[in-house]
Parts: C-alpha cells; structure tokens; sequence
C-alpha cells in the first residue's frame, strides 16, 4: 500500500510540475531577457544627433561624437529589440535630439588647491515619437558622467568614458521608450 501511494505522489508531483512549467512560460510570452517591449511596431529610426554642446556655457565641442552616439543608440535599440532599422520613411518609432552638454569639471581637491579628480558629463535632448502608441511619447534630457583622474589628459580616457556614458545614456533611452515595466 505504501509503494502505491509514493508512487501516486510522484505521478501527481511530476504531472504538477509540468502544468505549473507551461502556465509559467505562457505567462512570459509577451517579454524578453531585456525587457524591451515594442508593442505593435515593427521599425525604428534615429535621426542624426547634431552636437550643440556650444550652445551650453562652459561646454565644448567634440568631433564626431555626434556620429558616435547615433550609432550607438542605434545598436543598443537593435541589440535589445526586435524591430528593423529604417533610415527613410515613416518608421513606427522615432528618435530625435541633440546633443546638449559636454563638459569637463573639477570634482574634488587636493591639499594644493588643484583638481585631484575630473568628471566628463555628457548630456542629450531626445525626442521619441511612437506612433504605434501616442500616449508614450517624450521630450526628456538625459545625461551620464565619467570621473577620472585630473593627472590624465582627456584624450587618453576619452574612449573609455565616451563608452561608460553612452551605454549608460543609450541603455536611459531604451529603458524610457521600450522598457514597459
């Protein structure tokens, strides 16, 4: 009688959690490892991010950066979404905006007076339309830094933190227009 019964809980656990594994991966349909949720659309564009640092007192002009972190939202939408790349034509999703701050400040001191440590701060202005969904359209600033020691000149740190604060930037973004949490 004993073998019986473990023999019937075993079915019973094992037919239990086959139900509860397939109730579970149903209920996951809608998402993904990084939870980017596009909803409907299916296409996605950036405009060309133009560098206005100038335009901000005390911010200068980097060469290039503009291309940079173009290229660099578009990879992070491609690489955590589902949706193509448009470059022409009424994609679904839009992003816009400019580059609005580069600056190099001096963050902490040392016993002479001079700077100890510097912060690169990198600021954008972005646009998203959605057009598969209105109601989840912005105009938002979003800005990231990179500490490093005032020793260093900035062209020897510049693509390490040109590459920290675009991931942390870029990542904002997705999160902002795609994470549906």
């Amino acid at each position: 009688m004993t073998f019986r019964f473990q023999k019937n809980i075993k079915t019973f656990i094992a037919s239990f959690s086959i139900v509860l594994m397939v109730l579970l991966m149903h209920g996951c349909g809608n998402y993904n490892f990084t939870g980017g949720n596009p909803g409907t659309a299916e296409t996605f564009q950036v405009n060309y991010f133009q560098n206005y640092a100038t335009q901000n007192p005390g911010s200068i002009f980097e060469p290039g950066m503009d291309r940079d972190f173009t290229q660099a939202l578009q990879a992070r939408i491609q690489d955590q979404s589902s949706l193509s790349l448009v470059n022409t034509g009424s994609a679904d999703l839009l992003y816009e905006g400019e580059i609005v701050e580069y600056r190099i400040s001096p963050m902490s001191a040392t016993a002479q007076q001079t700077a100890a440590q510097n912060r690169l701060s990198i600021a954008v202005q972005v646009r998203f339309y959605n057009k598969t969904k209105e109601d989840a359209d912005f105009d938002q600033r979003f800005s990231f830094f990179f500490d490093y020691d005032a020793n260093a000149q900035l062209s020897a740190i510049k693509s390490e933190a040109h590459e920290i604060i675009f991931e942390r930037i870029t990542q904002d973004i997705f999160n902002k227009s795609l994470a549906d949490w």
